[in-house]
């Protein structure tokens, strides 16, 4: 059964209030139950003898002499404003369409432009784009609400502009009636979510786009041919984000036969910490192929960093693994980064490796030095990198942490289980989300080589 179309002024004469502004959304706007529409008129001719509310009256079938076939009999709801001013006053969340009278720059200018806030073009004057200020300054201030332009039909090249500058459609004042303006505000609607369901489709494209760059260059494939050494890897970021966060690791082997490895992180979340951690990835390769390794590689990174980062409150740590070609020892450096787990063959134990030497986070001091130490793996080894993600995570509902003694007791069971290169990092992964009662907060990158 059709419903009388409602109006409501902002005309401080009016015997009806003013609705106030909705911020929250927690309950169903008025305006849009059972398919009704919330329609914000902007003119200031609201006393035409052909008004919005009366047309939209008339295609609701509630004129004298009985409803009109085929009306449409959607509730919609009219407010009306006579400049930006009152508009801005009305524009609630439950609006879904704005009908904006172009002549307002013209018959109104002084009294619309004081509320446009910036909108000071809109002086009056007839032609030129000064004309659709005032509609470039509503679609500012209702990006995702659907707009209609209303103009004279001699005004045609105007109405067309409208639409190019932002609005769904136009309508010609001397040819309206009831029921194209409710088709109009229909179309328009739909329409004006259509094209944000689409924008939203195509913003998620070009995420998962930059996503994939960013994994590839972040998160590369090692470089180890000739290595006897197995690699496997993982990453999983935290439960707050979809794109990666500062987490990088890499793998290669030189011509001498030493393979280096090295995972870093860089400190915040988002893409532009993720592009750093790419670029000092990038970084990393080069010098290392260049013939740098430890106090000197890192001191090379420190000035990448500088230069790089946005501003001097980011830092990343970092540990640089070199194992030598016979693969029975290694140097370690340590910028600030959790210290590497190894476990020798024939199921000895997992312990972490010496880090009392560590050196400073890079970013941090700026002449700083990253000692190298030397330790002895043997003839059969795993050796786990990881960043602090994994060992951050809580133990159970309280506040204990994982911590690095934590992870020891988790990779030392998995192993005495039997697992080995990619199950034992799958195991241990999910074992701490376990832990922690669901997804870690923080990223967590992790890397495992194993020989023999």
């Amino acid at each position: 059964m059709p419903v009388r179309v409602q109006r409501e002024d902002a005309d401080p004469a009016s015997s009806r209030a003013s609705l106030p502004r909705q911020s929250g959304g927690s309950e169903r706007p008025e305006g849009t139950a059972k398919g009704g529409l919330t329609l914000l008129v902007i003119e200031d001719n609201l006393g035409a003898s052909r008004s919005v509310p009366e047309l939209l009256d008339a295609a609701s079938g509630y004129l004298p002499g009985g409803p009109l076939p085929g009306a449409p009999g959607d509730r919609i709801k009219v407010r009306t404003a006579r400049n930006l001013t009152e508009a801005e006053r009305l524009l609630t969340d439950d609006v879904q369409c704005i009908l904006l009278d172009l002549a307002l720059t013209g018959r109104s200018g002084a009294s619309a432009g004081a509320g446009a806030s910036g909108a000071s073009g809109a002086s009056g004057g007839s032609g030129g784009s000064d004309e659709l200020d005032i509609l470039r300054h509503v679609l500012l201030l209702a990006p995702r609400h659907a707009v209609l332009a209303l103009t004279d039909g001699a005004d045609a090249e105007r109405a067309a502009e409208a639409v190019r500058v932002g609005a769904q459609d136009y309508l010609f004042r001397d040819e309206l009636d009831g029921r194209l303006l409710h088709r109009a505000i229909r179309y328009a609607v739909e329409r004006k979510r259509a094209d944000l369901a689409q924008r939203q489709l195509t913003e998620s494209r070009l995420r998962a786009q930059e996503n994939a760059r960013l994994e590839r260059g972040l998160l590369p494939t090692p470089l180890l041919a000739g290595s006897e050494l197995r690699f496997a890897a993982r990453y999983r970021p935290g439960r707050s984000r979809a794109l990666l966060g500062g987490d990088f690791y890499d793998t290669v082997r030189t011509s001498d036969g030493t393979v280096h490895a090295m995972i870093g992180d860089v400190c915040g979340h988002g893409p532009d910490e993720a592009a750093l951690g790419v670029e000092l990835r990038i970084a990393w390769r080069a010098l290392t192929f260049a013939g740098l390794c430890g106090d000197e590689l890192l001191g090379t990174l420190q000035k990448v960093l500088d230069h790089e980062r946005p501003n001097d409150e980011i830092f990343a740590t970092l540990c640089t693994v070199e194992i030598s070609p016979d693969g029975h020892r290694a140097g370690i450096c340590l910028a600030g980064h959790p210290s590497p787990l190894v476990a020798g063959g024939g199921g000895s134990t997992p312990r972490l490796l010496p880090y009392d030497e560590c050196g400073p986070a890079l970013g941090v001091v700026p002449t700083a030095r990253w000692p190298r130490r030397q330790v002895e793996l043997g003839g059969a080894w795993s050796l786990l990198m990881y960043t602090d993600g994994l060992i951050e995570g809580r133990v159970g509902e309280g506040k204990q942490r994982l911590g690095q003694e934590g992870m020891v007791d988790l990779v030392a069971e998995r192993m005495a289980q039997g697992k080995r290169g990619e199950a034992l990092l799958d195991a241990t992964m999910e074992d701490v989300r376990a832990l922690n009662g669901g997804e870690l907060t923080d990223d967590v990158a992790a890397l495992l080589l194993d020989r023999g």
